[in-house]
């Protein structure tokens, strides 16, 4: 299992003394109750902390789904069709003989608007039994330079079931841009990504199309 940590440095020539761990387990995410953030600090302390340097941002945000995880999972883990959830991407495409593991690529084309146009991005983590998985942006036309993410989910039960799912990252800030504008911009991405996600899965769970995996 590669931990989030191990796909979150930096390619910059910062020092590592100017590096420092993300606090992303301080903070409670709007969306979360102080119950479910209190029982996902230790798998966020492993999984979505991150060692940033200067000119770097990160932030972790929540999802409250109305699904059961598995539902959920078998939406978040198919890194070969992003644009089920994923509200900017027009199209996605992979290799001839892709395999879905750790290492394999794939080619984004992204919808106009926005200030990108394509994006190459890798797999860098997929666990179907801990249900965290992970990519970097390696390419293609954007400003998202260095682009990290890690996302998790979580089932809760109280005789009612849902998911929480997490999603984090870390981003150069680019050349020009304000770390509160890198951070707006990318937090907007995430947070649609994430209800759009929750859209598609209870609508999945309503009409019993989950899968488990």
């Amino acid at each position: 299992m590669e931990k989030a940590e191990s796909s979150t440095a930096s390619t910059s020539d910062q020092d590592s003394d100017e590096k420092h761990r993300t606090n992303h387990h301080l903070t409670l995410p709007s969306n979360l109750t102080q119950q479910e953030f209190d029982s996902l600090i230790p798998f966020i302390t492993e999984h979505h902390t991150y060692l940033i340097g200067p000119g770097q941002c990160s932030t972790l945000l929540a999802q409250r789904i109305h699904a059961p995880p598995e539902t959920v999972w078998s939406v978040v883990r198919s890194f070969d069709k992003p644009q089920i959830y994923k509200h900017f991407i027009k199209s996605c495409s992979v290799k001839d003989g892709f395999q879905m593991k750790v290492g394999c690529t794939r080619d984004v084309n992204v919808i106009s608007g926005l200030p990108a146009a394509t994006s190459t991005e890798r797999l860098e983590v997929l666990d179907d039994n801990l249900r965290v998985t992970g990519f970097s942006i390696i390419g293609g036309e954007h400003r998202l330079t260095n682009y990290r993410s890690v996302t998790s989910v979580h089932g809760f039960d109280n005789g009612e079931i849902w998911t929480v799912v997490l999603e984090s990252y870390i981003v150069d800030v680019p050349e020009g841009n304000t770390e509160e504008d890198t951070r707006l911009f990318a937090d907007t991405v995430v947070k649609l990504n994430l209800q759009k996600l929750a859209s598609v899965t209870e609508g999945k769970n309503r009409d019993g199309d989950g899968k488990s995996h």
